[in-house]
């Protein structure tokens, strides 16, 4: 196991040389000027040329670029052009609110999405599938930055349950923070919970047409036994494998969430340095955030391994 996980590590390496690479080529295709934007309308254009030599935008784009990896090398993602600080301690100062967000999507996406799964497989081809159904096929057919905006229109114009946007962290008001949390989060989560309901309905299905689930009713065994004892065990494989997709997608769908929002998490600042043409934040941002996915890939692997022996039989041949 433990060569597995050093083998996905250096896996990882070539993907994030990857995604800053095209980062990198991405921003400085884009038009503007990071300099006009910190200088000013008034900046001469002496005082133009002077700001982007000392923050090494005159270089050639692969002197700028073998820099940046040899700084990310040492752990330096950069300096916040507009910001002021290193983006690694800019980034890692929004964490906790990105991460609050995303864990509580995730909460509502298993908890639904499975629950929503196994009931409907459970009642097969009865009303209650197709309700359960309908729901999962709204969810993923719904893009999330458009039910976010209609449930700010409902449940906070209209109805006035819940606030349009801002974020309290949890530390200093929890029930603040579930206020202006729940509306993002479900927003993140809707995609995914109807994914997941998919996917466990027909993992179900599959399950319990087979022979050691049989044997097990033959037996008498309680229904409720069966199917939770025995039947969720073989389910779990398959969705914990989905979880780091589906985990993948709430962290990258939290940058139009947050912007929509007003949650400042790492999506906003990626947005925002995005809108200000601030590279290093872009850069440093985008390598973090892939990082971090990469990471929690590596994490569910390992955990699948452990939840099916042959897998990890396969993997420590």
């Amino acid at each position: 196991m433990g060569r597995y996980i050093l083998q996905r590590l250096l896996q990882a390496v070539p993907i994030l040389a990857l995604v800053s690479l095209i980062s990198f080529s991405v921003m400085h295709l884009v038009p503007g000027d990071p300099a006009t934007i910190i200088g000013g309308p008034s900046a001469t254009p002496a005082e133009l040329q002077a700001i982007r030599e000392n923050l090494g935008l005159d270089k050639p784009f692969h002197v700028q670029l073998l820099k940046f990896y040899g700084n990310a090398l040492q752990g330096d993602l950069g300096r916040s052009l507009l910001l002021g600080k290193p983006v690694l301690e800019a980034t890692i100062e929004r964490l906790p609110v990105s991460l609050s967000i995303a864990g509580y999507a995730m909460i509502l996406t298993l908890i639904f999405g499975i629950f929503t799964g196994v009931i409907a497989a459970l009642r097969q081809n009865t009303w209650v599938d197709q309700a359960a159904m309908t729901f999962a096929l709204l969810g993923v057919s719904i893009p999330n930055f458009w039910l976010g905006l209609m449930m700010i229109v409902l449940f906070a114009v209209h109805l006035g349950w819940l606030p349009s946007g801002g974020y309290i962290p949890w530390q200093n008001d929890l029930w603040g923070w579930f206020r202006t949390s729940t509306l993002a989060a479900i927003s993140l989560a809707m995609l995914q919970m109807g994914l997941l309901a998919r996917i466990t309905r027909s993992t179900m299905l599959e399950v319990l047409r087979q022979d050691y689930i049989r044997t097990a009713k033959a037996k008498g065994l309680p229904r409720r036994l069966v199917v939770g004892k025995h039947a969720m065990a073989n389910v779990m494989i398959p969705v914990v494998t989905i979880i780091g997709i589906i985990l993948s997608v709430l962290v990258s769908g939290s940058v139009v969430i947050e912007a929509i929002f007003s949650i400042p998490g790492i999506g906003s600042l990626l947005v925002n340095g995005i809108l200000r043409r601030d590279y290093p934040m872009i850069q440093g941002g985008l390598l973090f955030v892939a990082s971090a996915l990469m990471l929690c890939n590596i994490v569910v692997d390992v955990l699948y391994a452990y939840l099916d022996p042959r897998v990890r039989y396969d993997r420590d041949k």
